[in-house]
Protein backbone atom coordinates (compact mmCIF):
# COMPACT_ATOMS: atom_id res chain seq x y z
CA UNK A 1 0.00 0.00 0.00
CA UNK A 2 3.05 2.18 0.42
CA UNK A 3 1.32 4.10 3.21
CA UNK A 4 2.31 7.04 4.46
CA UNK A 5 2.62 9.16 7.40
CA UNK A 6 -0.45 11.71 6.45
CA UNK A 7 -2.33 8.99 5.31
CA UNK A 8 -6.13 8.21 6.36
CA UNK A 9 -6.62 4.64 5.89
CA UNK A 10 -10.35 2.86 5.37
CA UNK A 11 -10.12 -0.75 7.03
CA UNK A 12 -13.31 -2.75 6.45
CA UNK A 13 -13.59 -5.87 8.47
CA UNK A 14 -10.42 -5.05 11.44
CA UNK A 15 -11.63 -8.13 13.16
CA UNK A 16 -9.40 -8.21 16.37
CA UNK A 17 -6.97 -5.72 14.84
CA UNK A 18 -4.02 -7.54 13.78
CA UNK A 19 -3.76 -5.10 10.81
CA UNK A 20 -4.89 -2.26 12.23
CA UNK A 21 -2.32 -2.13 14.83
CA UNK A 22 0.12 -2.22 12.10
CA UNK A 23 -0.92 0.04 10.31
CA UNK A 24 -1.67 2.71 13.12
CA UNK A 25 2.14 2.85 13.92
CA UNK A 26 2.54 4.25 10.22
CA UNK A 27 -0.24 6.35 9.26
CA UNK A 28 -1.91 9.50 10.63
CA UNK A 29 -5.28 7.99 11.20
CA UNK A 30 -7.39 4.20 10.43
CA UNK A 31 -11.25 4.15 10.05
CA UNK A 32 -12.15 0.74 10.69
CA UNK A 33 -15.44 -0.41 9.94
CA UNK A 34 -16.72 -3.27 11.79
CA UNK A 35 -20.12 -4.81 11.85
CA UNK A 36 -19.31 -7.43 14.70
CA UNK A 37 -19.98 -5.09 18.81
CA UNK A 38 -18.20 -7.91 20.37
CA UNK A 39 -14.80 -7.45 17.68
CA UNK A 40 -15.40 -3.57 18.43
CA UNK A 41 -14.86 -4.21 21.93
CA UNK A 42 -11.80 -6.22 21.42
CA UNK A 43 -10.34 -3.54 19.29
CA UNK A 44 -10.63 -0.93 21.27
CA UNK A 45 -9.41 -2.87 24.52
CA UNK A 46 -6.47 -3.69 22.07
CA UNK A 47 -5.44 0.17 21.61
CA UNK A 48 -6.43 1.74 25.07
CA UNK A 49 -3.86 3.53 26.94
CA UNK A 50 -1.75 2.98 24.27
CA UNK A 51 -0.50 6.26 22.12
CA UNK A 52 -2.51 4.56 19.11
CA UNK A 53 -5.62 5.34 20.30
CA UNK A 54 -6.48 8.92 19.57
CA UNK A 55 -5.62 7.78 15.76
CA UNK A 56 -8.30 4.87 15.30
CA UNK A 57 -11.67 5.61 14.25
CA UNK A 58 -14.29 2.92 14.55
CA UNK A 59 -17.39 3.22 12.72
CA UNK A 60 -19.82 0.23 13.94
CA UNK A 61 -22.21 -0.91 11.57
CA UNK A 62 -22.84 -2.60 7.72
CA UNK A 63 -20.11 -0.86 5.65
CA UNK A 64 -22.45 -1.32 2.50
CA UNK A 65 -25.34 1.07 4.19
CA UNK A 66 -22.46 3.70 5.43
CA UNK A 67 -21.39 6.48 4.17
CA UNK A 68 -17.50 6.13 3.58
CA UNK A 69 -15.85 8.69 5.29
CA UNK A 70 -12.64 10.48 3.16
CA UNK A 71 -9.75 8.12 2.66
CA UNK A 72 -6.25 7.97 0.56
CA UNK A 73 -5.93 4.22 1.13
CA UNK A 74 -7.97 1.51 1.85
CA UNK A 75 -6.39 -2.32 2.95
CA UNK A 76 -8.72 -5.03 4.14
CA UNK A 77 -8.88 -8.32 4.46
CA UNK A 78 -12.56 -7.90 3.47
CA UNK A 79 -15.51 -10.11 4.28
CA UNK A 80 -15.85 -12.00 1.05
CA UNK A 81 -19.46 -12.43 0.88
CA UNK A 82 -19.24 -8.60 0.17
CA UNK A 83 -16.32 -8.40 -2.13
CA UNK A 84 -18.65 -7.49 -5.42
CA UNK A 85 -20.97 -4.47 -3.30
CA UNK A 86 -17.81 -3.57 -1.69
CA UNK A 87 -15.57 -3.00 -5.17
CA UNK A 88 -18.06 -0.68 -6.71
CA UNK A 89 -19.10 1.15 -3.69
CA UNK A 90 -15.52 2.11 -3.57
CA UNK A 91 -15.15 2.42 -7.12
CA UNK A 92 -18.26 5.40 -7.13
CA UNK A 93 -16.51 6.66 -3.98
CA UNK A 94 -15.53 10.91 -4.44
CA UNK A 95 -13.83 12.18 -3.54
CA UNK A 96 -10.98 9.72 -5.01
CA UNK A 97 -8.49 7.60 -3.31
CA UNK A 98 -5.00 6.80 -4.03
CA UNK A 99 -5.51 2.78 -4.14
CA UNK A 100 -6.87 -0.06 -2.61
CA UNK A 101 -4.74 -3.42 -1.17
CA UNK A 102 -7.84 -6.01 -0.50
CA UNK A 103 -7.84 -9.53 -0.34
CA UNK A 104 -10.26 -11.83 -1.73
CA UNK A 105 -11.17 -15.35 -2.76
CA UNK A 106 -9.02 -16.37 -5.31
CA UNK A 107 -11.54 -17.02 -7.77
CA UNK A 108 -12.78 -13.61 -7.42
CA UNK A 109 -9.35 -11.77 -7.24
CA UNK A 110 -8.87 -14.07 -10.95
CA UNK A 111 -12.41 -12.63 -12.09
CA UNK A 112 -11.23 -8.90 -11.22
CA UNK A 113 -8.04 -8.77 -13.54
CA UNK A 114 -9.21 -11.31 -16.37
CA UNK A 115 -9.21 -10.38 -19.89
CA UNK A 116 -11.29 -10.76 -22.92
CA UNK A 117 -11.01 -14.03 -24.67
CA UNK A 118 -10.38 -16.18 -21.14
CA UNK A 119 -13.10 -18.58 -19.15
CA UNK A 120 -13.04 -16.15 -16.07
CA UNK A 121 -13.81 -12.91 -18.36
CA UNK A 122 -16.96 -11.75 -17.09
CA UNK A 123 -19.50 -8.27 -16.59
CA UNK A 124 -17.40 -7.86 -12.83
CA UNK A 125 -14.04 -7.92 -14.94
CA UNK A 126 -14.72 -4.80 -17.54
CA UNK A 127 -16.85 -2.56 -15.09
CA UNK A 128 -14.01 -3.15 -12.66
CA UNK A 129 -11.29 -2.55 -15.15
CA UNK A 130 -12.97 0.52 -17.07
CA UNK A 131 -13.45 2.60 -13.50
CA UNK A 132 -9.81 1.13 -12.45
CA UNK A 133 -6.33 -0.34 -13.02
CA UNK A 134 -6.20 -4.04 -11.04
CA UNK A 135 -3.05 -5.65 -10.52
CA UNK A 136 -3.12 -9.32 -9.02
CA UNK A 137 -0.32 -8.94 -6.26
CA UNK A 138 0.29 -12.57 -4.61
CA UNK A 139 -1.83 -16.13 -3.76
CA UNK A 140 -2.75 -16.54 -0.04
CA UNK A 141 -2.55 -20.19 0.50
CA UNK A 142 -5.39 -21.34 3.05
CA UNK A 143 -2.82 -22.66 5.30
CA UNK A 144 -2.10 -19.49 6.33
CA UNK A 145 -5.47 -18.79 8.46
CA UNK A 146 -6.67 -20.24 11.72
CA UNK A 147 -8.83 -22.19 11.28
CA UNK A 148 -7.88 -22.70 7.21
CA UNK A 149 -10.81 -21.77 5.51
CA UNK A 150 -11.74 -23.75 2.28
CA UNK A 151 -10.86 -21.47 -0.65
CA UNK A 152 -7.50 -19.96 -1.48
CA UNK A 153 -7.50 -16.34 -1.17
CA UNK A 154 -5.25 -13.40 -3.06
CA UNK A 155 -4.64 -9.87 -2.42
CA UNK A 156 -5.48 -7.60 -5.35
CA UNK A 157 -4.27 -3.62 -5.53
CA UNK A 158 -7.09 -1.64 -7.06
CA UNK A 159 -6.18 2.13 -8.46
CA UNK A 160 -9.21 4.19 -9.24
CA UNK A 161 -8.69 6.02 -13.42
CA UNK A 162 -9.04 9.56 -12.36
CA UNK A 163 -10.19 11.02 -13.87
CA UNK A 164 -12.91 8.47 -14.80
CA UNK A 165 -13.73 7.47 -18.18
CA UNK A 166 -16.54 10.22 -19.63
CA UNK A 167 -19.00 7.39 -19.32
CA UNK A 168 -22.42 7.17 -18.23
CA UNK A 169 -21.76 4.21 -15.54
CA UNK A 170 -24.97 3.15 -14.56
CA UNK A 171 -26.03 3.30 -18.98
CA UNK A 172 -22.88 1.31 -19.47
CA UNK A 173 -23.21 -1.54 -16.95
CA UNK A 174 -27.11 -1.62 -18.71
CA UNK A 175 -25.58 -2.48 -21.54
CA UNK A 176 -23.07 -4.80 -20.53
CA UNK A 177 -25.05 -6.50 -18.08
CA UNK A 178 -27.41 -7.23 -21.70
CA UNK A 179 -24.48 -8.75 -23.40
CA UNK A 180 -23.29 -10.69 -20.30
CA UNK A 181 -26.27 -12.64 -19.92
CA UNK A 182 -25.07 -15.32 -22.01
CA UNK A 183 -21.65 -14.05 -22.58
CA UNK A 184 -20.85 -16.89 -25.13
CA UNK A 185 -23.68 -15.62 -27.62
CA UNK A 186 -23.78 -13.41 -30.31
CA UNK A 187 -24.88 -10.32 -29.63
CA UNK A 188 -27.62 -10.44 -32.13
CA UNK A 189 -28.96 -13.19 -30.11
CA UNK A 190 -28.39 -11.48 -26.78
CA UNK A 191 -30.59 -8.32 -28.12
CA UNK A 192 -33.65 -10.61 -29.63
CA UNK A 193 -34.78 -11.86 -26.16
CA UNK A 194 -37.71 -10.73 -24.58
CA UNK A 195 -35.99 -9.92 -21.36
CA UNK A 196 -33.68 -7.51 -23.23
CA UNK A 197 -37.00 -4.95 -23.39
CA UNK A 198 -37.67 -4.59 -19.94
CA UNK A 199 -33.81 -3.31 -19.28
CA UNK A 200 -34.09 -1.13 -21.97
CA UNK A 201 -35.16 2.90 -21.21
CA UNK A 202 -38.72 3.49 -20.53
CA UNK A 203 -39.16 5.81 -23.96
CA UNK A 204 -37.39 4.04 -26.22
CA UNK A 205 -39.19 0.30 -25.68
CA UNK A 206 -41.03 -0.31 -28.72
CA UNK A 207 -37.90 1.84 -30.87
CA UNK A 208 -35.51 -0.13 -29.43
CA UNK A 209 -37.39 -3.58 -30.16
CA UNK A 210 -37.61 -2.41 -33.98
CA UNK A 211 -33.65 -0.42 -34.33
CA UNK A 212 -31.98 -2.94 -31.70
CA UNK A 213 -30.81 -5.32 -34.85
CA UNK A 214 -29.69 -2.24 -37.25
CA UNK A 215 -27.39 -0.77 -34.20
CA UNK A 216 -25.59 -3.87 -33.69
CA UNK A 217 -25.40 -4.63 -37.87
CA UNK A 218 -24.36 -0.95 -38.49
CA UNK A 219 -21.90 -0.87 -35.60
CA UNK A 220 -20.22 -4.06 -36.58
CA UNK A 221 -20.91 -5.88 -33.34
CA UNK A 222 -23.93 -8.32 -34.36
CA UNK A 223 -22.02 -11.46 -34.60
CA UNK A 224 -19.47 -10.63 -31.72
CA UNK A 225 -19.48 -12.74 -28.13
CA UNK A 226 -19.47 -10.46 -25.03
CA UNK A 227 -16.60 -12.87 -23.92
CA UNK A 228 -14.09 -11.86 -26.31
CA UNK A 229 -14.98 -8.09 -26.47
CA UNK A 230 -12.89 -5.11 -24.49
CA UNK A 231 -13.49 -1.66 -22.61
CA UNK A 232 -13.41 0.02 -26.59
CA UNK A 233 -15.73 -2.33 -27.91
CA UNK A 234 -18.57 -1.79 -25.30
CA UNK A 235 -17.86 1.93 -25.56
CA UNK A 236 -18.10 1.83 -29.40
CA UNK A 237 -21.33 -0.03 -29.41
CA UNK A 238 -23.14 2.41 -26.24
CA UNK A 239 -21.81 5.39 -27.82
CA UNK A 240 -23.44 3.56 -31.63
CA UNK A 241 -27.10 3.33 -29.28
CA UNK A 242 -27.31 6.33 -27.75
CA UNK A 243 -26.53 8.15 -30.94
CA UNK A 244 -29.36 6.49 -32.22
CA UNK A 245 -31.60 7.58 -29.23
CA UNK A 246 -31.44 4.47 -27.53
CA UNK A 247 -30.22 4.12 -23.80
CA UNK A 248 -29.88 1.79 -21.05
CA UNK A 249 -30.97 1.92 -17.29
Amino acid sequence: AALRRTDVVLEVGPGTGNLTVKMLEKVKKVIACEIDPRLVGELQKRVQGTCLANKLEIKVGDVLKTDLPFFNACVANLPYQISSPFVFKLLLHRPFFRCAILMFQREFALRLVAKPGTKLYCRLSINTQLLARVDHLMKVGKNNFRPPPKVESSVVRIEPKNPPPPINFQEWDGLVRIAFVRKNKTLSAAFKSSAVEQLLDHNYRIHCSLHNTVVLKDTGYSEKRARSMDIDDFIRLLHGFNSEGIHFS
